[in-house]
């Protein structure tokens, strides 16, 4: 197929994390019809607006869909596109950008758009809990306490993010989970339970620093101490990517768990949804398209955060001269 007869939707969410969006978006609708694609732009005006224009654009046979946006934007979009042959790109403007993140390390505009222009499109896995997708993390735990407190806050960003995690920790209780898979099963209290897809939550935050979306596994972390200092440690390993090097750290990977607990919040990609007591998890391999970065190399602990920080750095200082010399 030639480019001149691929459609690409692109669905800005006009809210979303801390970027102005409208400049940006025309850069990349602009470039995107100089390659020769016919391209066609929507804004979300509700939640869920974005998975009916990305599920719109599939039935209608378009090559790619484009969330501009942050991580629930993209959850959204791929959710619309999932199953089908119209693949997922990512336009990383919110607070977090877990997953694009972990498919291209920077989010740089510039670097994001270039590469949705290399054209390289790889079949890639989602996870679901009781039939809802995630394609980042799904979480139990104190993680999801802390998303259902930050979902109540008026501000976005890593700061308020972090202010809410502060304010959860001193009240939180672990709580005590059993999780059967094929391989056995575990009883444990934890802290934290994340079951990732990708290897991070967003912003650095690397919470299982292995995963792979493309191996049709579901990593597990699993913080089990109730000691502060321990806690600490898993913080400070977390953004250099060690996590899983922590004592009262457990990892595994499966295809697929059901986790019976006894908390009550829980969270996909960031976002609060309601589950019962008894969740399954499960890993559907190759059922998300998404645009990649043919150029990534693999993931290494402190270098590849090093990098990732390094280039968020650069990003952030260019676009500021940008907006001071405009």
């Amino acid at each position: 197929m030639e480019k001149n007869t691929r459609k690409i939707r692109i669905v800005v969410n006009p809210i979303s994390g801390t970027h102005a969006k409208r400049e940006i978006v025309e850069v990349v609708e602009r470039r995107l019809r100089d390659m020769g694609y016919y391209v066609d732009c929507r804004v979300t005006q509700y939640g869920g607006h974005a998975s009916e224009l990305a599920a719109e654009a599939a039935e209608e046979g378009y090559y790619g869909v484009i969330a501009a946006g942050g991580d629930g934007t993209v959850n959204e979009c791929a959710r619309g596109v999932m199953d089908t042959d119209t693949a997922l790109g990512i336009i990383p403007l919110g607070s977090g950008n877990g997953l694009a993140r972990h498919i291209a390390t920077s989010i740089d505009v510039d670097h994001a758009l270039d590469v949705i222009c290399a054209d390289n499109i790889v079949d890639c896995d989602y996870g679901t809990a009781n039939d809802i997708p995630f394609f980042c993390t799904f979480g139990l735990g104190f993680d999801a306490a802390v998303s259902e407190r930050f979902a109540q806050m008026h501000r976005r960003g890593l700061g308020a993010y972090l202010q809410s995690a502060m304010r959860e920790y001193f009240s939180f209780k672990p709580d005590d989970y059993e999780i059967e898979t094929p391989e056995g099963t575990l009883k444990t209290k934890a802290f934290i339970l994340t079951v990732a897809n990708a290897s991070q939550y967003g912003n650095n935050a690397y919470i299982a620093p292995q995963a792979s979306i493309r191996d049709g596994l579901l990593d597990f972390t699993i913080l089990t101490s109730p000691n502060p200092v321990i806690h600490a440690l898993a913080g400070i390993r977390l953004f250099s990517g060690r996590i899983d090097s922590t004592f009262s750290i457990q990892t595994m990977q499966t295809s697929r768990a059901v986790i019976r607990r006894t908390g009550s919040a829980a969270h996909a990609d960031g976002e609060n949804i309601s589950l019962p007591d008894e969740i399954t998890v499960e890993c559907h391999r190759g059922g998300l398209k998404i645009f990649t970065d043919p150029s990534k190399t693999p993931f290494k602990p402190i270098s590849t955060p090093l990098q990732s920080l390094r280039e968020d750095v650069n990003f952030i200082i260019r676009t500021t001269i940008d907006r001071i010399k405009r």
